[in-house]
């Protein structure tokens, strides 16, 4: 399995309409998602793509972790993702989000690795952090997401 990291912003009328736009941006908008909190499994790889290749018909569940930023202008909002690999061993995510800059997100979300690889009895050997940030004008709704994308959508009916 491969975890892929991607990231978007959008704009709308509505937080939601914004935040479909931001997922639309990272080609994830099509999925149901299912969001688990920050392990990554042992013998997998992780990917920064961007943009999501197609992972399945849409509808499906895609599990993912989010983070994820969102409110109306005028504001800054700021989403950023990092994550902590142990060389074919189990790894950790960490992500924060919100009304921010970039460099504060990325601030927060490196004092969590850091902090979640202290609980932990593994050899991490590196660090990855994706982080992405919008400017929103009066009047309209922003979003920032990244997310880590697992593997491919599974169906939600017939299981």
């Amino acid at each position: 399995m491969t975890i892929r990291v991607v990231w978007g912003t959008g704009t709308g009328p509505t937080e939601m309409a914004a935040y479909d736009a931001a997922l639309a941006d990272a080609n994830v908008h099509n999925y149901n998602l299912v969001a688990v909190s920050s392990v990554i499994p042992a013998d997998v790889d992780v990917e920064a793509v961007g943009t999501a290749p197609g992972l399945g018909p849409a509808g499906n569940r895609l599990t993912v972790v989010e983070a994820h930023a969102s409110g109306a202008g005028p504001c800054q909002l700021s989403a950023g993702l990092g994550w902590a690999e142990s060389g074919g061993g189990p790894g950790l995510f960490y992500e924060d989000a919100g009304e921010s800059d970039a460099a504060d997100v990325e601030k927060r979300v490196r004092a969590g690795l850091d902090a979640g690889k202290e609980l932990r009895d593994w050899a991490f050997e590196r660090d990855r952090l994706q982080s992405v940030t919008i400017d929103v004008d009066s009047g309209e709704y922003g979003a920032a997401v990244v997310l880590a994308a697992y593997g491919e959508s599974t169906p939600i009916v017939g299981e």
